[in-house]
Order: C-alpha cells, then structure tokens, then sequence
C-alpha cells in the first residue's frame, strides 16, 4: 500500500549523495590546462568586487557559497523526507511535501540544466524523477 515510501526513500538518498559529492567538490580546486584557464582562476581567487556596504568578495568566495547553498537544499529536502518517513506523516501531508520538494528541485533542474555541467544535471535528475515517480504512486495509494 505504501509503495510510494520506497520512491521517496530513493530520493533522499540521492539528495543525500547530491549533498556529499557537491561538499566534497568544494574542497578541491581545479588544475589549470593553460596559461588562459590559470589567469581565469588567479583572478577568480584575487580579484575583489566591490558590492557596496563594506562588501569586497571575490568571484571564488561568491561561487563557493553557492555552491554550499546547493548542498544544503539537498541536505535540508533529504533530511525533511527521512524525517517525515521515519514518522509515518499521513499520505495527504507527504502528498503537498513530496509537491514542494518538486517545485523546489524542479527549477533547480532547470537551472542546472541550463547552467552546469553533466554530474550535477544526472544527480538533480535522478532526484526529481523519483520524486515524480513517489508522487504519481501516493496519490494511487490514497
């Protein structure tokens, strides 16, 4: 009866293993294949912005908290579905919950579809789709 449980538990790991891969990125700096790609990420790293009030970041600390802010989404949306699970919430409260993480996961897809690269695009995808895939079944379920 509960079959859609199984999809949603995927789908926190996923955004569990989205989380830890994308942390682990954050520590590691890209080698430079070129004398171009070297001055990019020298000035990535030491050329400060300024952005008003007192603010002068560079384009890397920029980056890095963006960055960080996607491992957390994914931490936070892993976290909730784990929790809610683990509680047994009754399937009209998973049903709007399961909705918000598509929403949420849903334009961060488009995003980085549009924007990035193949690993997060597979990870965010795969996300998604068994979010769509536990949604589908709930409401057969209830």
């Amino acid at each position: 009866m509960r079959k859609y449980t199984i999809w949603l538990k995927t789908a926190a790991v996923f955004q569990f293993l989205t989380a830890i891969i994308h942390a682990i990125s954050l520590f590691v700096s890209l080698p430079s294949n070129n004398e171009t790609e070297k001055q990019l990420i020298t000035l990535m790293d030491t050329y400060k912005f300024d952005l008003g009030a007192g603010f002068h970041r560079t384009m890397g600390e920029m980056l890095l908290a963006l960055s960080a802010c996607l491992c957390l989404v994914c931490l936070l949306g892993g976290l909730l579905n784990w929790y809610l699970l683990r509680k047994k919430v009754d399937p009209e409260i998973m049903k709007g919950v399961i909705t918000i993480n598509l929403v949420v996961f849903g334009i961060c897809f488009g995003l980085v579809t549009a924007f990035a690269f193949l690993e997060p695009i597979i990870l965010i995808g795969l996300i998604v789709l068994f979010l769509i895939i536990s949604r589908l079944t709930i409401r057969k379920n209830s």
